[in-house]
């Protein structure tokens, strides 16, 4: 049996595109799956789909590609679908017009699918008027009845009389729809999203850390978040939150994360896929919302063993989160102060957050991929049979037909898919894929799957990027034989020690040992960088190391490497109007004492006359920690151009090497966007009115950046340096 997804874009990273990613998987099994996205915005997905399920295109938005369809004719021409509620438009990045009527109506006049699943509103209505009764359709709504506009939701209920079924992911917002299509014999039925176990090491719950994820929207209230959070901030001094997605709310809940003057404790990490490696960094994951249509970040925290705190709202979290045991409720009428509650009572008691979090697991495999496509697999039995009493049985009887032999009764083992199906003539060879880990030591284990390799002997091959001097290192890869290629035993390790990867980052490739001088980029499927949060760097061979397995931005597998002599871990920074402060701590292998004559010098890219002086104003000899300031009103006077720069290091004496000043401890690749304050405005006499803002450079060690700004400018932005 055939079954096709249409989605708006499966290449972006919404709840929807994860959906449909998971549920297309579990269908792999004993189906043919096709994902139809009506639009292309890049090369590949940013969330893979399942090798087996087959992903089209309808319209190339690719600008740089010669296919690009964005200047079609049709362009030019209204849609038509939905046309007065505005839910077609997409925005304005894939704005729909008389192109997507044609592509759209044709591909569904045409497909040759047995089950066609549309999941959006504009798709749902597609579907109905341009769908063929020789196929079940069956639309899907990935939000809720209450979030449409009325124009929409009157429009959407229309077209759903004209499906065969309606699935909500909440059983709330089904029985809302119930309601309002009482005379529509569509079938409208509950199945929540489809939410795999990840291959993640489970959260050990000890990170001190708070994670929240999802878009940056009015809706998600993640300023009652912050809010709650600043409430508890000083009980739990060690505790931080992070946020991470991308929207419009950012610039507001940066700025309300500054007004509170919580920017060393609350981050925003911005959009990271896929989010499951994140999860597994926190103690405690929060969802703040006003509304949730089904809660996918829930199921996912808690199949990583993370305890959800939610607020009982519309309609989801209720129905996934069993209050006190796997997660705790949040009533909406108790506002900022009832959430803050919440987020005190699992910051202060670890056993319980152990508890919750085992508790959690065992409640998120009602989620798994496996149990919801059964679910929907019952529901196409349902409809095929209903179809087979109806005046349509004869175009019923093949579909029955097929269902009957696709699906097996309850107490059957599952068939292997059909080999024909399962990897259709267009899908590419996969490309070799591995997961990395770090481990608190700083070890990194690379885990290759076996079955994206060729079966030949070949090298796990690490490179430095942009060297002169072409350093790498090879080693082996084990237990490679054509008889077992996907042994789940065929990994590498990188030791602190043993392997020497100097300060910059590394690619990672497969290459054939009988051809050394070919590689092939390892793809990432997951870095996992949880036993580092909140480590500070590594002494090993009288160097200071850390070492982070990441995800490129174009999906291969890297590692970030720092090793210096000494280096001071920037612990505190916080600003005022005038200057910026600064704890940090000395780590050095040597041993060496905070002398008294320790001094802070804040080195000027310009020219060696501008470097400002910064005197240490407490040291902790023993401890290694010291305290500085860096006065703006000084630097500000020694300004040369539009835009200085100053690297901070630590100078133990007249004799010794400078210490850079950074934070490359912990889990972070890269600092300078999560790790922000900040900026002053100050005047020059000559310059005019400039901002000042201490940032992380590229290699995570800390600076500070003058920066002329235009009088009409004069605000506090964030810096691009």
């Amino acid at each position: 049996m055939k079954i096709a997804f249409l989605i708006n874009n499966a290449y972006g990273i919404g709840g929807t595109i994860r959906a449909t990613a998971n549920l297309s998987g579990a269908f792999a099994d004993r189906h043919e799956v096709e994902v139809v996205s009506v639009h292309r915005v890049q090369d590949e997905p940013a969330i893979s789909l399942d090798p087996r399920v087959r992903l089209t295109s309808l319209i190339d938005m690719r600008e740089d590609s010669a296919a690009y369809e964005g200047n079609d004719p049709l362009t030019e021409q209204p849609c038509t679908m939905f046309p007065d509620t505005g839910a077609a438009a997409n925005a304005t990045r894939l704005p729909y017009s008389a192109l997507q009527d044609d592509r759209i109506g044709d591909w569904l006049r045409t497909t040759d699918a047995d089950i066609v699943i549309a999941t959006r509103p504009d798709l749902n209505g597609y579907l109905a008027r341009d769908g063929q009764p020789r196929y079940l359709r069956i639309g899907q709504e990935h939000l809720s009845l209450d979030a449409h506009d009325p124009v929409l939701r009157g429009q959407q209920n229309q077209a759903i009389a004209g499906l065969d079924a309606f699935i909500t992911v909440s059983e709330a917002d089904a029985a809302q729809y119930r309601v309002e299509l009482s005379d529509v014999a569509t079938v409208v039925q509950c199945i929540p999203n489809a939410v795999p176990t990840p291959a993640v090491h489970p959260s050990t719950l000890d990170s001190n850390v708070i994670v929240a994820a999802g878009r940056l929207v009015s809706v998600k209230r993640y300023d009652r978040l912050i809010d709650a959070f600043s409430k508890v901030a000083d009980a739990h001094p060690d505790w931080t939150l992070r946020i991470y997605g991308r929207g419009p709310e950012k610039k507001t809940l940066r700025a309300r994360i500054d007004e509170l003057g919580l920017y060393d404790r609350i981050f925003l990490m911005g959009p990271v896929s896929p989010i499951e490696t994140e999860w597994a960094k926190g103690a405690i994951a929060a969802v703040s919302s006003d509304m949730e249509s089904f809660g996918m970040t829930i199921v996912e925290a808690m199949h990583c063993g993370v305890p959800v705190i939610a607020t009982d709202c519309p309609h989801g979290p209720a129905e996934i989160i069993d209050s006190d045991d796997n997660g705790l409720l949040v009533d909406l009428s108790s506002g900022t102060d009832g959430y803050a509650a919440a987020l005190d009572h699992l910051m202060s008691d670890h056993e319980l957050r152990v508890r919750m979090g085992a508790a959690a697991r065992e409640k998120a495999a009602m989620f798994a991929p496996a149990a919801i496509g059964g679910r929907y697999e019952a529901l196409f039995q349902v409809l095929a049979n209903s179809r087979t009493r109806s005046s349509r049985r004869a175009a019923a009887s093949a579909l029955w037909s097929r269902l009957r032999s696709a699906i097996p009764a309850p107490s059957a083992a599952a068939s292997p898919p059909d080999a024909a199906t399962a990897t259709p003539d267009n899908v590419l060879l996969p490309r070799p894929t591995a997961n990395a880990r770090v481990a608190a030591d700083g070890t990194v284990t690379v885990c290759f799957d076996g079955a994206t390799l060729p079966s030949e002997p070949l090298d796990f091959l690490i490179r430095m990027r942009r060297d002169p001097k072409g350093r790498e290192i090879r080693l082996p890869i084990p237990n490679l034989t054509e008889t077992a290629p996907a042994s789940s035993d065929l990994h590498i390790v990188l030791d602190p020690i043993a392997h020497d990867l100097a300060e910059g980052r590394w690619d990672c490739y497969i290459s054939s040992q009988s051809t050394p001088a070919s590689r092939t980029r390892l793809s990432c499927n997951l870095a996992e960088q949880a036993p580092r949060v909140g480590r500070d760097p590594i002494l090993a061979d009288n160097h200071v190391i850390a070492r982070l397995p990441y995800a490129t931005n174009d999906g291969y597998l890297a590692v970030r490497a720092w090793q210096r002599p000494a280096h001071a871990e920037a612990i505190t920074l916080s600003v005022a109007d005038d200057r910026a402060d600064v704890t940090a701590r000395l780590i050095t292998s040597t041993q060496v004492s905070l002398p008294a004559t320790a001094t802070v010098i804040a080195v000027s890219r310009h020219e060696e006359t501008h470097d400002l002086p910064l005197p240490v104003t407490a040291i902790q000899p023993d401890s290694g920690h010291f305290t500085f300031s860096i006065p703006y009103p000084q630097a500000l006077s020694r300004r040369a151009d539009h835009h200085d720069l100053w690297d901070l290091f630590l100078k133990l004496d007249h004799d010794t090497a400078p210490i850079p000043i950074g934070r490359i401890g912990g889990d972070i690749t890269d600092r300078k966007t999560t790790d922000t304050v900040p900026a002053a405005l100050l005047t020059h006499a000559t310059l005019g009115q400039t901002r000042a803002k201490p940032f992380f450079t590229v290699t995570n060690d800390l600076a500070l950046s003058l920066r002329s700004v235009e009088s009409g400018q004069a605000s506090a932005k964030s810096a691009a340096e």
